[in-house]
Formats: structure tokens, C-alpha cells, sequence
């Protein structure tokens, strides 16, 4: 079974970082949905941190602003992924710069698309 993890997952069904975790829900994942202010998505327990994910993830998606993202790269390149999504708004210069330095194996795209979904439709 694929796995994802989807750091900046949202309990607000409107934001990016919800219909993401429906999407993938919808496409048969197992979901580890990353947000440290929530303990419930979609029916999923919630993870505080990337660290605290059972799993490598075959994919790890971001919802998060730049300047944020930053700070938690080391932690997502420590847990490792096969693909490392960044979704439009969460990229600037050096979010790029250092997860190539860290060796991620970066997708710059919607990942709700990437999985087969307009996010119209989940």
C-alpha cells in the first residue's frame, strides 16, 4: 500500500491541506496527516511532526508557507521519502536550494492533481 504523509493536513474541509488528505483517501492511501494543532482529519489520528510518523512515506506533501517550511526540512529529509511534493505556494528560492542540498527527490506540483484529482473534485 502507498503511503503519504501530509504535513500542513487541515480539519478545515475548505483549505488545500484537507481535500488533500481526501484525495489520497479517495485513491486508496494510507494517510499520516501531520498538523500539531489537531488530533483528528477526515476519521485519521493526526501526528504532531514528520518525526513522529511510523513510516518512511513513499510520498511527503506540504502545505506549508515557505518561511515555515524551512525549519522542518531537516526533519523531512531525516525521515526520507521517494517523492517529496511541494505544492504551488510552499517553494521560494532557498526551500529549493536546501532540499536539494538535503538530497529530496523534489516535485514542484499539485499533488491532489499528481494523484489523478482535481481538487473541484474531492
Amino acid at each position: 500500500m502507498k503511503t503519504i504523509a501530509i504535513i500542513g493536513a487541515s480539519a478545515d474541509r475548505s483549505k488545500f491541506g484537507n481535500i488533500a488528505v481526501r484525495a489520497f483517501l479517495k485513491q486508496g492511501y494510507m494517510i499520516y496527516p501531520i498538523n500539531p494543532k489537531e488530533s483528528q482529519i477526515e476519521g485519521l489520528p493526526v501526528f504532531a511532526s514528520i518525526a513522529d510518523v511510523p513510516v518512511r512515506p513513499n510520498l511527503i506533501s506540504v502545505y506549508l508557507p515557505p518561511a515555515v517550511l524551512l525549519k522542518v526540512l531537516p526533519a523531512i529529509a531525516a525521515r526520507g521519502c521517494d517523492e517529496f511534493w511541494l505544492n504551488p505556494g510552499t517553494a521560494s528560492d532557498e526551500v529549493l536550494s536546501e532540499a536539494e542540498r538535503l538530497g529530496l527527490n523534489v516535485i514542484q506540483a499539485c499533488s491532489i492533481v499528481g494523484v489523478g484529482l482535481s481538487p473541484g473534485e474531492v
